[in-house]
């Protein structure tokens, strides 16, 4: 088989880059080592930033993201028992994110691409990338026993931080940072109303918890947990309990309980690759770095990232320059490290530490009376949450 670009992994950053790439009139397979039902069945965060859902909109795919999606003008820190509200909207002259699920997006994304009739390969074994320190790399993966292989201009790796795509770089010419973070997010999905209709970023002596939504009658709850901390020892009571400790008297009045649909524990930790190109190979998304939930930038640095690779193979197909594609890399990792630098700052500022104790909670408190009575500080905290633009190559 023959292709323009192979992209390897179909979650929302594969299906998106795709997609764009379609627009452009550039050739594209995707090759995905689990099937479509398992990619769905992830549970995953949906806070869109604009540049997200303007990227949908240029691939074609964000007509049921405006008729569903939650617009969210703003977002409310909990601390010392009462909330205060951040405006996004008008601390950042207009900006705001819209709440709809990744599984959604990756859906919308899915049915696309089936429309076209475009090649996605699933359950596709055995997985390797060969030659893209030269002019011809391939792909090979082994699918029904048999082997096949996929010639290629570029391979774009959007397999997510396990994949094949930055493991297949040669460990000399790669540089990692990284952050683990002692405690990670007990997380509750239901079919409840949501506590309240934006959502709460809640610091407390008892440690955090975030109170978002899916939709008006879909509420996700987080609370932090150690990291050590084994899901199978949390009911829904147990939690709901938890949860309840942790919020201010208005929100535990409004908070409805019910059976989880979906009960787990996600570790927090900050990740970043460098370089994001290797010759003819390009890494995106959870490929090239992780982030903590709390700022949710997760999603929303990896649709950036192929947005920003989509419009270098553009450059390249019409202009015969490689001068973008060049420049790929710097440009990502410019605004990743400033969402790095935000989503721990965040982080810090909101949960409770095993070796900080008093100090350091009266500490956190002071620093969240500064940030919600100063506007240059609620500025600074709108203008990164609403998400930084896109820079022109």
């Amino acid at each position: 088989m023959r292709t323009q670009v192979a992209i390897i992994g179909a979650g929302p950053a594969g299906l998106l880059l795709g997609q764009l790439l379609f627009k452009a009139g550039i050739d594209n397979v995707i090759i995905e080592r689990q099937t479509g039902e398992y990619v769905l069945g992830r549970i995953r965060a949906g806070v869109l930033e604009q540049v997200t859902m303007d990227l949908l909109a240029r691939a074609g795919v964000d007509a049921r993201a405006k008729a569903e999606g939650l617009p969210h003008e703003g977002i409310e820190l909990l601390f010392k028992g009462a909330r205060h509200r951040i405006d996004l909207l008008g601390l950042t002259g207009g900006k705001q994110v819209t709440v709809y699920g990744q599984t959604e997006v990756t859906h919308d994304l899915m049915n696309a691409r089936e429309a076209e009739g475009l090649t996605t390969i699933y359950s596709a074994s055995q997985v390797s990338l060969h030659g893209f320190d030269g002019e011809r790399p391939t792909v090979r993966y082994e699918k029904n026993g048999a082997t096949h292989e996929i010639e290629c201009d570029f391979i774009a790796g959007c397999d997510g931080y396990h994949g094949v795509s930055r493991a297949s770089v040669p460990s000399g010419a790669i540089h990692t940072y990284e952050k683990v973070y002692p405690f990670g997010w007990l997380g509750v999905l239901a079919d409840v109303p949501p506590v309240s209709h934006e959502l709460i970023y809640a610091n407390t002596p008892r440690g955090f918890a975030l109170c978002s939504m899916r939709s008006p009658t879909r509420s996700r709850y987080y609370v932090q947990v150690p990291v050590d901390e084994r899901v199978e020892d949390w009911s829904d009571e147990a939690f709901w309990n938890e949860l309840r400790l942790r919020l201010d008297p208005e929100a535990r009045d409004h908070l409805v309980t019910g059976p989880s649909l979906e009960k787990s524990i996600a570790p927090l930790r900050s990740f970043v690759a460098e370089p994001m190109r290797f010759g003819r190979l390009f890494l995106a998304g959870d490929a090239a770095h992780i982030v903590p939930p709390t700022g949710a930038k997760g999603l929303n640095l990896a649709t950036a990232d192929v947005g920003y690779l989509s419009r270098a193979l553009e450059v390249f197909y019409r202009e015969h320059s490689a001068s973008a594609l060049d420049r790929y890399s710097e440009l990502c990792l410019r605004r990743i490290w400033k969402a790095e630098r935000f989503s721990w700052w965040f982080t810090s500022l909101m949960h409770r530490f095993p070796d900080t104790g008093e100090f350091g909670q009266k500490i956190q408190e002071a620093e969240l009376d500064y940030l919600v009575h100063s506007r240059a500080a609620s500025t600074s905290v709108a203008e990164n949450y609403v998400g930084l633009p896109l820079e022109d190559f």
